[in-house]
């Protein structure tokens, strides 16, 4: 990310405005050529296609690939210097932030990022510029709400970032050795708990380390954050199927419905048949809405569908 640190504005408050007779679209130059310097009159997302290019803004110069995404504000005198080799083919979108919107309490948006990357696991961005370059070519009934809606979703999480990068602290590597143990014991789908020793033996750190540094970024233990891990499987196994509770207990690593059914109990507050019957709005919360916890399911293999 190219940018200052600042504050980030209450994105999903503001109305992208699409200006449709400037994209989203496609842009051909040949080798060697140079658009600008011009003064930015609105935002404009810029992504390559094919080829590079050097953006130049004031004392700023930032290289752009196909795997970079550019938001170009309004008052920028900026200059872009096509790949002087071979064509290059870029897409561009255009918008304003609602005048309803815009106001005394939307932070100044210098302290938003210049560029982001595109190629981010887990990251949405690549296939909002494409539905963006989609809609700008078929141009189905109403594509205009819908790319704006695009849009502020691109923005948001143009600004925000995505991934533990955006706020949650980095697991330390000694957990994140351990995961990588965890990924390879439940890559059958059955996330079955693995003791102590083992644990640590993964995490290169001896057992009285590990626990330490477990509890300390975790709350917990290594093998109680591993039982959060997998009952936290069972949700979606008893919202959205018809799994026994013998069935769902063996997919989330318990010997049997009974001994699952006591630490769901432990854990949630109530059995895993009365969480069955609660809407999701009104259960219990998840043990993985901490942070942490959060980070640490991030590096674990996605559980099984609910339906197979």
């Amino acid at each position: 990310m190219v940018g200052r640190a600042g504050p980030v504005p209450p994105l999903l408050a503001l109305a992208p405005m699409l200006l449709a007779r400037l994209g989203p679209a496609v842009a051909d130059y040949p080798p060697g050529s140079v658009f600008g310097p011009r003064d930015a009159g609105s935002y404009e997302f810029v992504w390559l296609l094919h080829g590079s290019a050097r953006w130049v803004c004031g004392d700023l110069t930032v290289p752009l690939t196909p795997s970079a995404l550019l938001l170009v504000r309004p008052g920028m005198r900026d200059t872009f210097h096509w790949d002087t080799r071979r064509p290059t083919r870029h897409a561009y979108a255009h918008f304003r932030l609602s005048p309803a919107v815009r106001g005394p309490d939307v932070p100044d948006d210098t302290g938003w990022p210049v560029v982001r990357d595109l190629t981010g696991r887990g990251d949405p961005m690549a296939a909002l510029c494409q539905y963006l370059l989609t809609l700008g070519a078929t141009r189905p009934p109403a594509w205009e709400r819908h790319a704006e809606e695009t849009l502020r979703l691109l923005l948001f999480t143009f600004v925000h970032g995505t991934g533990p990068e955006t706020g949650a602290r980095p697991l330390p590597e000694p957990l994140v050795a351990m995961m990588a143990a965890v990924r390879s014991h439940w890559s059958d789908g059955v996330a079955r708990p693995l003791a102590l020793p083992r644990l640590a033996r993964a995490a290169g750190v001896s057992e009285s380390t590990l626990s330490r540094i477990c509890r300390r970024h975790l709350g917990v233990g290594p093998v109680a954050a591993l039982e959060r891990l997998r009952l936290a499987r069972a949700e979606p196994l008893l919202w959205l199927s018809n799994l026994s509770l013998r069935a769902i207990a063996v997919q989330c690593g318990f010997a049997d419905a009974y001994h699952f059914s006591r630490r769901f109990r432990a854990v949630y507050g109530m059995s895993p048949s009365a969480f069955r019957r609660v809407p999701p709005e009104s259960a219990p919360p998840s043990p993985l809405t901490d942070g942490a916890l959060s980070a640490l399911q991030a590096l674990a293999p996605p559980p099984p569908h609910p339906g197979r």
